[in-house]
């Protein structure tokens, strides 16, 4: 028991968490025009809670997030602060006041070895929604 306590003297985690969200009524508001400005902007805002961005992407009514968090956060908590942020950010920059986002998310946690396949996924939303809409990307999670 010794041994393992000196082998972690620290704490060290890897929480990696698939995060969904749709806009109000499934919406088409996310226009192509602006929206990798304002997956930028999503990740800029995962950053400033201290969380690590890994990839972030969807198309015109819902967007992933793939992200790192501490042991620390709660996922709920930075669910409310990025969709509050992001509102504001569309309200501000896109002049849209009619944007909102749906009350609930999705949050699927990501283990080590799935991180790159969840990042490609996500990176490919435009082409992936082709063939599949979002009420049947969101029902293949559970």
């Amino acid at each position: 028991m010794d041994s393992v306590c000196a082998f972690m003297p620290s704490t060290h985690s890897s929480l990696q968490y698939h995060i969904v969200f749709s806009t109000k009524e499934r919406r088409a508001f996310i226009d192509k025009e602006w929206r990798g400005r304002f997956h930028a902007y999503l990740g800029g805002v995962v950053k400033e809670l201290e969380g690590f961005p890994r990839e972030i992407g969807g198309v015109g009514d819902h967007v992933h997030l793939l992200i790192g968090l501490k042991p620390t956060h709660a996922v709920a908590e930075v669910v409310r602060e990025v969709k509050i942020a992001s509102s504001k950010w569309v309200h501000q920059e896109i002049k849209m006041f009619t944007f909102s986002w749906q009350d609930g998310y999705g949050a699927f946690t990501v283990s080590p070895t799935g991180v790159d396949g969840v990042a490609n996924y996500i990176a490919n939303q435009e082409e992936h929604h082709r063939v599949k809409t979002f009420q049947e990307e969101y029902r293949s999670f559970w």
